[in-house]
């Protein structure tokens, strides 16, 4: 190297370092940059469920979703509340496929009798919504088959029985075509399990509960099982001629599972069910850390496989936990957006009557109760799941987002083909103290955002912000947006 070369280095090398400035430690720097779009968002959804673990319906006629103890009036308020103009504006719905829709091989399907609360609230959800000027797009979910179909000819027998596989299938769309054509409903998938995976649930027999009797409706699914019904029934819909109605793999209990136990490999090695998948599905539920059985931490390792063969996929969280209903919460929403890449969200059961859950719900958390006296009740969860629920629309994009706190967290909703304006929610998990935010906002034709806040109520106390509308705030010239971020809130700006 030159004497000449190396004396211009030693003056660039003070010119670089003179350009940084020093940090203000009194503030977090945050941003969120709408013209980097992540990937297309679908929407967030709601769940009704209605039979879910009873033995025998003519007993026990379970009704989990409560809408059976409410006056009409009442039922219209809990509408308005979850499709309407001011409410969550939901876009998708889910509902189950119970065991009891046919009792024998060839017998005849009933596919009223316990469905009919659900089907309500999905009707009346679907009138809120197109009154609105939207819609819905429905999953339906096998929550289990009929027991003649299984192995142990039981209910929640383990084991499919390869003899009644047509039956299953037939089960399967038949209901699809009931609520399609008998009740004009929009279904645009049909999920083949619910946590399916989870051998063990059953003991070596496949005879009873492995985990008691309270446990809800289920098959085992192995990985093979999943790609070989996914086929199946496609051509079946095919045959019917239905272009709008796809399949998808079932539901996993977390993307761990899906991730690492052969579910998405089945379909990286089978290239035609990979085809017939309309979207990929799991739970969302998340156990970071090393306890048990039960570790699932948020990732995208398994859709990421399918992506690099199939980068158009979608992938749907088909339930959700409402943890203790707070911004923790809002926070794995979060990482299912961000670390496990999906394109929706539908939580757990929505409404509950907590009485009809046998044993106590491992998630109670809800957006509404149902007492027994016929009476409801909104929970904190539903002005946590409003903050992101009215932010992130149909047809909106993820965009990239940076806090360089991981006690903070922004979630970003694009315009993109929505209509809906520019979003995004801020989300301190803190429960301690304040944040003092520092936002560049990047990309976005909207110089001004009106902001909404939901707070926990201060320790041992009450209350807190639901909903609380702040009013407008001014992007500086400098694009920087100044927010201070009570502990445990979630925030969002809806661009004006």
């Amino acid at each position: 190297m030159s004497k000449k070369l190396c004396v211009s280095l030693v003056f660039l090398i003070p010119c670089c370092l003179l350009v940084a400035q020093p940090p203000d430690f009194t503030e977090v720097p945050c941003q969120v940059d709408f013209s980097k779009v992540l990937r297309d968002w679908d929407g967030f959804g709601f769940n009704y469920v209605e039979t879910a673990q009873t033995l025998d319906y003519t007993k026990d006629p379970q009704e989990y979703g409560g809408f059976s103890l409410l006056e009409d009036e009442q039922k219209d308020e809990i509408i308005e509340l979850i499709f309407g103009e001011d409410g969550l504006k939901v876009g998708l719905v889910k509902m189950f496929l119970d065991p009891w829709h046919q009792t024998v091989p060839g017998g005849e399907y009933d596919h009223r009798t316990t469905t009919g609360n659900m089907r309500e609230f999905v009707k009346k959800g679907l009138e809120a919504t197109r009154k609105r000027g939207q819609d819905l797009e429905i999953i339906t979910t096998l929550y289990g088959p009929p027991p003649y179909m299984t192995t142990q000819k039981i209910l929640r027998g383990r084991d499919l029985d390869p003899r009644h596989g047509q039956d299953l299938v037939d089960y399967l769309v038949d209901w699809v075509q009931f609520l399609k054509e008998e009740e004009q409903l929009p279904v645009r998938y049909l999920s083949l399990h619910n946590e399916g995976e989870d051998w063990w649930r059953w003991p070596a027999d496949g005879l009873t509960g492995n985990i008691g009797e309270g446990h809800d409706y289920n098959l085992h699914w192995p990985p093979e099982q999943v790609a070989a019904y996914v086929k199946s029934v496609t051509r079946a819909f095919r045959k019917k001629g239905w272009t709008d109605v796809q399949v998808t793999n079932g539901e996993p209990t977390n993307w761990f599972r899906f991730s690492t136990w052969g579910h998405a490999d089945v379909f990286v090695d089978d290239t035609e069910a990979l085809y017939d998948l309309g979207i990929v599905t799991s739970h969302g539920f998340y156990s970071g850390g090393y306890r048990n059985r039960w570790f699932g931490p948020h990732t995208s390792e398994g859709i990421d496989k399918l992506r690099a063969i199939r980068p158009d996929i979608h992938a749907w969280v088909t339930s959700t936990s409402w943890g203790n209903m707070d911004a923790k919460n809002i926070k794995e929403m979060h990482g299912n957006i961000y670390t496990a890449k999906v394109n929706a969200i539908i939580p757990w059961a929505g409404i509950q009557r907590p009485t009809k859950w046998v044993g106590g719900d491992p998630n109670p958390g809800s957006a509404f109760t149902v007492r027994e006296d016929g009476t409801y009740e909104i929970r904190k969860g539903y002005y946590f799941y409003k903050q992101i629920s009215r932010a992130g629309q149909p047809g909106m994009a993820i965009v990239n987002t940076i806090t360089r706190d991981s006690e903070i967290a922004i979630i970003g909703f694009g315009q993109h083909r929505s209509g809906s304006p520019d979003a995004f929610v801020v989300v301190n998990w803190d429960f301690k103290n304040d944040r003092r935010l520092k936002i560049e906002v990047k990309g976005s034709t909207y110089r001004s955002f009106k902001a909404f806040r939901t707070t926990a109520a201060p320790e041992g106390r009450t209350g807190g912000d639901d909903y609380l509308l702040l009013g407008d705030m001014e992007i500086s010239t400098e694009n920087h947006l100044i927010y201070e971020a009570p502990a445990g809130s979630v925030t969002t700006f809806f661009g004006r």
